[in-house]
């Protein structure tokens, strides 16, 4: 069973918590990880680029010039890909579906295996409350700047319900994001250096995934 340490507002450590080894101790595999972060990034695909093929061109239903008797090459069509002005062959078309299903128990085991490994490399800190009464940044400055997060460039700070002082507070705050249990992503845990919650917020997270297991 995992353990982690807890902090105060003051930087000190004030005691240990212990996680559920099925949600913050699973065995990491990477490959099931990567298989999932490329599905959310091909779901977020747009298909924005379109062109024309011969038949969406406007113009070209008369032949350019007769069959024969010219000397020059035939041509059925001025809109033909081979022309000025003609239509695109093997263009991109914005009816192109990018997206990959991915099965919900695989999601789920990338976002457990994201938790694990960021518990595994010392990477996730309890607190006891994020210590913000006026919604001032100075006030989180202060908090963050007093636990081992100096060299942080992205930090990502979980609570156990939707607070709006909170928000303020971090806000303006270069590379820190904030999440509520409820609206926490896959990708939002993957891509943070270190992830900041409440022993609160902890325990929401282990009956989110521990209440109906895919």
């Amino acid at each position: 069973m995992p353990k982690v340490k807890i902090y105060n507002t003051e930087g000190k450590s004030v005691g240990e918590k212990d996680l559920r080894d099925d949600v913050f101790g699973i065995n990491v595999k990477p490959e099931v990880v990567h298989e999932v972060m490329l599905s959310v990034m091909a779901n977020t695909h747009g298909s924005y680029a379109h062109t024309k093929t011969r038949g969406d061109v406007s113009g070209g239903g008369k032949k350019p010039w007769k069959q024969k008797g010219t000397g020059r090459a035939r041509h059925g069509s001025s809109r033909s890909p081979i022309w000025v002005g003609g239509g695109v062959t093997f263009g991109p078309r914005s009816e192109r579906d990018y997206s990959v299903k991915v099965n919900r128990k695989t999601q789920r085991q990338a976002m457990l295996m994201t938790l694990s490994d960021l518990v595994n490399n010392d990477r996730l800190i309890l607190i006891e409350s994020f210590g913000v009464k006026d919604g001032k940044t100075k006030e989180f400055a202060t908090v963050i700047g007093k636990l081992p997060l100096s060299t942080v460039k992205k930090l990502l700070a979980v609570s156990d319900k939707s607070d709006a002082v909170l928000r303020r507070s971090t806000g303006n705050i270069p590379g820190v994001t904030l999440r509520n249990v409820g609206d926490l992503g896959f990708m939002d845990v993957l891509n943070s250096e270190y992830l900041l919650m409440t022993p609160e917020a902890a325990d929401k997270i282990e009956q989110k995934f521990t209440a109906v297991k895919a």
